[in-house]
């Protein structure tokens, strides 16, 4: 005797059967979404970061990721040499460099603190 579930009922519920292939659509479904959401772009932003940093050269105006503002004046394959004032100079790690900005924008942030 069943409290919950009456006999007939029971009786008459067909019998489970495995799932196939269309029980494994759903959680490949939410697979495929997460990497076109999540992993794909941030392997795109960390591959355009590598190039970014490969390109580093003299005289190029770039922004840390501590927020300083500053142009290479020299750099080699772990550092790089910055200044970020009239003869003021300091160095970073290559890795710490956030963004490169377009030339003139070193020049113009000095001349207005000037």
């Amino acid at each position: 005797m069943s409290f919950f579930i009456s006999d007939a009922a029971a009786a008459a519920a067909p019998a489970m059967q495995q799932p196939g292939m269309e029980g494994m659509i759903f959680p490949v479904a939410i697979l495929v979404f997460f990497y076109f959401l999540f992993l794909r772009p941030q392997a795109k932003r960390t591959k355009e970061k590598k190039q970014m940093i490969a390109a580093l050269a003299k005289g190029s105006e770039v922004v840390t990721s501590g927020g300083i503002l500053g142009k290479v004046a020299d750099l080699d394959d772990n550092f790089v040499k910055l200044e970020i004032s009239d003869n003021t100079f300091i160095q970073v790690q290559r890795h710490s460099i956030e963004s490169m900005m377009p030339k003139g924008t070193y020049k113009a942030i000095t001349k207005k603190s000037s």
